[in-house]
C-alpha cells in the first residue's frame, strides 16, 4: 500500500489528521476542503466528528491556550493570536484565554520572561536595549503597561546614557595622556 496515496473519503482523511493533532474546526474544514475539493462528504464527515466528540472548538481552544501559556510563557495577547490564527470559533476564545490565564497567571508569566531577557541583556543597559527587550515582551503577548511596571521595578534595568558628554571625553583624554 503506497504511504502517499490519499484516504477514500474525508471522514478517513479527517481521522488520520486527528490522530496526528488538534484541529479547530474551520482549520480542518479548510484542510478537507483542500484534499477534496467540491467533495460534499466534507460536511458530513465533520458533522460525524463533532457528533462523536473528536472536534470541538470550546475543548481545543482551552487546550490550546493552556498549553501556549504553559509551555510557551505567551501573554494573553499572543494567545489569543495564535488562537484566531487556527480559525477557532471566537466565542470559544475569552473563555479558554481566561482558564488558561486563572490557571497560569500572567504576571507570573511576564516575571519568568523579564527574567531570562536579563540573563541574556547584554550589558551596559543603554535605552535601545530597554526598548528592544520591551519590544520582545510586546510580541510575546504581554500587555505594554504591565511591561513597563516590572521593568522599572528592576533596578538593573535602569538604562545609562548612550551619549558620552564632552566633558567625560575631555577625562578620558587626560587620563591616557
Amino acid at each position: 500500500m503506497a504511504r502517499n496515496k490519499p484516504a477514500p473519503d474525508p471522514y478517513a482523511t479527517a481521522l488520520r489528521m486527528l490522530a496526528r493533532r488538534a484541529y479547530s474546526v474551520a482549520e480542518l474544514r479548510r484542510a478537507l476542503e483542500r484534499k477534496f475539493p467540491g467533495h460534499a462528504g466534507v460536511g458530513a464527515a465533520l458533522a460525524r466528528l463533532r457528533q462523536l466528540g473528536y472536534l470541538d472548538d470550546r475543548k481545543f481552544a482551552e487546550q490550546y491556550a493552556s498549553a501556549l501559556a504553559r509551555h510557551r510563557g505567551f501573554g494573553r495577547y499572543r494567545v489569543r493570536r495564535e488562537l484566531k490564527a487556527k480559525l477557532v470559533d471566537y466565542r470559544a476564545i475569552e473563555p479558554a484565554l481566561d482558564q488558561a490565564f486563572e490557571e497560569t497567571p500572567e504576571a507570573d508569566l511576564l516575571a519568568r520572561a523579564l527574567e531570562k531577557k536579563i540573563r541574556t541583556l547584554r550589558r551596559p543597559v543603554t535605552s535601545s536595549r530597554l526598548a528592544s527587550l520591551c519590544q520582545s515582551l510586546l510580541r510575546q503577548g504581554f500587555r505594554a503597561d504591565d511591561i513597563m511596571k516590572a521593568v522599572r521595578s528592576r533596578p538593573e534595568l535602569q538604562p545609562v546614557s548612550e551619549e558620552v558628554s564632552a566633558a567625560d571625553m575631555d577625562e578620558v583624554k587626560e587620563g591616557s595622556e
